[in-house]
């Protein structure tokens, strides 16, 4: 859809660009399998991809290369647009370490502004029209922590990502070849694609949608219960643009009219309250106490096993934390009511019990 399609919301352009980063522990739930199931159709449609490790100012001299010119066959009006798609399997590669350089131009491209200008080390400048960059890596909470600081979570970038977390696959495949079937479905999804790449102009919204809407945005901006948890204030507080953006999206898989109405509103609330019931788990260990990376992995472990005495904790976590630190997160996890504790003779027994549901299963 590049920056062809607008939602014009009051005085707000609204366009069809997400951030969205696959998340999960490395080797055990199949991100980058999932992500080349899309590339094909990607390169199939001729959607412009930026490099997945590239520097800063070859990334804007790609955008600024991604420009294009299309005709709004509705309106008879030219639009200008500069359209680059972020496709990184391994995020950490494409943002660096700690570059916030790169991670302020991201917070800028979101907003598919109409300028954006970029002054070169010689004192030039380039002008970028019609930006529009949409993105989808993937990583693992581990490589999270040590590409972006602690001071960036909650705000900024993380604040326009919309984090997909799974802890293990969803099903063995040993041999998975496409069948006719599957074959057949993805000639399908190449030709609808075609009429989504060809769409351009201006969605509307339907009556019913708006009124949901409203009644949605009225408790949600009243509600405090989204604010507990500091590392995602910032989403939160931007999730209504991401299910205005989402909604377009939405519609346009449904059909070509460019009317957005209450039934995508109904699958774009669904897809996002699945998606973050897990979401908290993208930044496991990353948190303000010194405890919180070793609190997650002992907590995981217990979700795992389910009981355990302190002598075989410690036997598996030694090498990370010494016996008092170690008895300092098991009573942290009691009072979280993750565990409780019981005795058996001599042995100290931690139970797994997540009363709370803090821990994944």
């Amino acid at each position: 859809m590049k920056r062809k399609c607008v939602l014009n919301w009051g005085d707000i352009a609204i366009y069809p660009n997400l951030y969205v980063v696959l998340v999960g522990p490395a080797g055990r739930c199949r991100k980058g399998t999932a992500m080349k199931q899309g590339l094909g159709f990607l390169r199939e449609k001729g959607i412009k991809l930026a490099a997945e490790s590239i520097t800063r100012e070859a990334l804007v001299r790609e955008l600024k290369n991604s420009g294009g010119n299309q005709v709004d066959v509705n309106a008879g009006n030219m639009i200008m647009h500069a359209s680059l798609t972020v496709y990184s399997q391994e995020l950490t590669v494409f943002l660096g370490y700690n570059n916030q350089a790169l991670m302020a131009d991201l917070v800028d491209w979101y907003d598919c502004g109409d300028n954006w200008t970029y002054r070169t080390k010689n004192s030039g400048t380039d002008e970028i029209i019609g930006v529009w960059v949409n993105l989808l890596g993937a990583t693992t909470p581990e490589l999270l922590q040590t590409t972006l600081p602690k001071d960036a979570i909650g705000g900024g970038l993380t604040s326009r990502i919309i984090f997909v977390y799974e802890r293990n696959k969803g099903r063995t495949c040993p041999a998975n070849f496409p069948t006719k079937e599957e074959l057949e479905l993805k000639k399908l999804l190449i030709q609808e694609l075609d009429s989504v790449c060809i769409m351009s102009g201006e969605f509307r919204i339907t009556d019913d949608f708006l009124d949901k809407y409203v009644t949605w945005y009225t408790q949600y901006s009243e509600s405090q219960s989204y604010k507990d948890d500091y590392r995602f204030a910032g989403y939160f507080e931007r999730r209504p643009t991401h299910l205005r953006k989402l909604c377009m999206i939405l519609s346009a898989s449904r059909d070509n009219s460019k009317v957005i109405t209450a039934e995508d509103f109904d699958r774009a609330m669904e897809i996002l309250a699945l998606t973050e019931r897990k979401m908290s788990y993208t930044f496991s260990g990353l948190g303000k106490s010194n405890m919180n990376e070793m609190m997650q992995r002992v907590m995981a472990y217990m979700a795992s096993v389910k009981t355990s005495d302190f002598t075989e904790l410690l036997q598996r976590f030694y090498q990370d934390v010494d016996k008092d630190v170690l008895e300092k997160i098991v009573e942290s996890l009691v009072t979280m009511d993750v565990v409780r504790v019981d005795y058996a003779g001599n042995k100290k027994l931690i139970i797994y019990t997540d009363r709370k549901g803090i821990v994944e299963q």
